[in-house]
């Protein structure tokens, strides 16, 4: 095996969403005023530090997708001048709120902290790609095209990283054009791997430093409309609640006119569901055919899809914030605000708060407890902080839906400055919600079958994504289990709900496989993932493992 190149960096942020991007611009920003400071006082100026942000997806934003409205206020305090910068961001014009039925929309009065007045909206890729050009003219170095695999962890340190290495067959065996990974060594490395990042997930681990309550998660998939006549609309947001998921089922949609012509639509469902066949991607497809919905597609045509899971679980589900040579930011660290369906500001901020210590480590040269201890103490400290904690058991109340019980703890929260009935409401990993096989009565009599104009099957919508990976790589979908748990024991236990909840359709039953016992055996059609890591958060064993691929995965644009 060839040797490894070792790249010495001073700062690494892994991960090039809102939290890396802006961690690296705000450090970037906090050097350069160090260094006019100590020239006007006679300091120690710092001599060029390297600040490197290493991203898996080819390009910059070619794997970011969220809802998106934006609270801006991290971004005022990042780049005060930001609309005369041009950020593709539209304000909000109207706010809307529906409770949906089979076939009426009935509107609401929005609940305080769900008011988006004031407030952006527009794709999440195009701010990312905005924000990366800034990085880059900033002076901090943008790697795209990197995926990290692997921590360095020494005498209880994190010191770094290893990409993935190069060329490497399906058989793992190397091709004639394999290229070793590179070892990224750092003083400080903050991970913003995203939501179920395999990294953090490995850190918090090794590392004992889980939250109190286990993370808990949602998952979001996305289309892109583009509809004659939208862009009068731009800033227009609606939300809703209601069909087509289950009372006992935590979710809902958005449709946000993001400007030009393009809506951006989607549903979120919590992961917590006891349902084993629920179908988020074949949800979605029916709410686009209810009334309301389908009027306000008419004459449009989808020309994007995507997939994502959510950190969902707030502020008693967030790991440690930090460990010695290492803090966590955005979705990695959970920031995302359930109640008030906001995460960019959360990303950004607590991005630009890692900064801060990581510029007290370039100073003091120290990336110990002592110091890298103080970025959570900031983070408690800050807007941020006091916002999570307000809303630190919100979704623990309304985790099996928003029935009278939810409502009447959230309105006990609402009074008691987030406390409802106790100070920390527990809850449980949401994999532990599932039932077995027949045990739920099934939520639709009939399956659903698109029409391929105003709904899809989800190989469709993947085309759509611009997902690509070059199938003679390693499978990334790690499945620790031998071939009989998924023909025998979970086909029998929970009929292989992996074939159900994955919106890309990459886990498949099929009966050509050969074995001696005639049972169906499970192929992954890796190929087909958005990279949105519901099979790792829902499979109700914990054996589905994802893993950063070799190369490839989705091309988003305005998502």
């Amino acid at each position: 095996m060839a040797e490894r190149e070792v790249l010495d960096v001073d700062v690494l942020f892994v991960g090039a969403g809102p939290a890396g991007l802006a961690g690296a611009l705000h450090l970037q920003q906090q050097i350069a005023a160090h260094n006019a400071l100590a020239a006007e006082t006679g300091g120690a100026t710092l001599d060029e530090p390297m600040i490197a942000v290493v991203e898996k997806a080819e390009t910059v934003g070619a794997h970011t997708i969220s809802g998106a409205v934006v609270d801006t206020r991290a971004l005022d305090e990042l780049i005060p001048d930001w609309r005369e910068q041009g950020a593709p961001l539209v304000p909000v014009t109207s706010d809307e709120l529906y409770l949906l039925g089979k076939a009426k929309a009935t509107k609401l009065p929005h609940p305080p902290w769900m008011k988006n007045g004031g407030l952006s909206t527009g794709s999440l890729n195009s701010l990312v790609r905005w924000l990366g050009d800034k990085v880059e003219a900033a002076g901090a170095n943008l790697f795209p095209g990197f995926p990290a695999s692997e921590l360095i962890v020494e005498d209880g340190a994190v010191k770094g990283v290893v990409t993935n290495d190069k060329g490497v067959d399906a058989k793992g065996q190397p091709k004639s054009n394999f290229e070793p990974g590179v070892e990224i060594r750092a003083k400080l490395t903050v991970l913003c791997d995203g939501s179920r990042g395999h990294l953090t997930k490995r850190l918090v681990q090794q590392f004992g430093t889980e939250g109190r309550n286990p993370q808990v998660y949602e998952t979001g998939v996305k289309e892109t409309w583009e509809i004659p006549g939208a862009a009068a609309h731009a800033g227009r947001v609606i939300h809703t609640a209601g069909w087509p998921l289950a009372r006992d089922v935590f979710g809902g949609s958005f449709l946000y006119w993001i400007g030009g012509d393009l809506v951006t639509l989607g549903l979120v469902v919590g992961l917590d569901t006891e349902d084993p066949t629920m179908d988020i991607h074949e949800e979605f497809q029916r709410f686009k055919t209810h009334p309301f919905v389908a009027g306000l597609l008419t004459g449009g045509q989808r020309v994007a899809y995507g997939a994502k899971s959510l950190p969902a679980g707030g502020w008693w589900s967030m790991p440690r914030a930090w460990v010695p040579g290492c803090l966590l930011a955005g979705d990695s660290l959970g920031t995302l605000n359930t109640a008030r369906l906001k995460g960019v500001h959360g990303a950004i901020k607590s991005g630009m708060l890692a900064a801060e210590t990581a510029l007290e480590v370039l100073v003091g040269g120290d990336a110990g407890e002592q110091v890298v201890s103080k970025y959570e103490a900031a983070l408690k400290a800050s807007w941020l902080g006091r916002e999570l904690h307000r809303f630190r058991n919100f979704h623990q109340a309304v985790a099996h839906g928003v029935g009278p019980k939810a409502i009447f703890h959230v309105g006990l929260q609402m009074l008691t400055g987030g406390r409802g009935t106790r100070e920390c409401y527990p809850q449980k990993a949401g994999h532990l919600a599932m039932r077995r096989k027949g045990s739920v009565k099934p939520r639709h009599a009939e399956p659903f079958k698109p029409d391929g104009v105003l709904t899809f099957d989800k190989l469709t919508n993947v085309f759509h994504s611009g997902t690509v990976h070059d199938e003679d790589q390693p499978c990334h979908l790690r499945v620790h289990a031998d071939a009989d748990h998924c023909a025998i024991k979970c086909a029998e236990e929970y009929g292989n709900p992996c074939q159900h909840f994955c919106p890309a359709a990459v886990y498949e039953m099929v009966s050509d496989a050969g074995r001696p016992d005639g049972r169906d055996a499970l192929r992954i059609n890796f190929s087909n993932c958005v990279h949105c890591k519901t099979c790792d958060i829902m499979d109700p064993y914990q054996v589905i493992e994802w893993v950063t691929p070799e190369g490839g995965g989705p091309a988003y644009v305005n998502l």
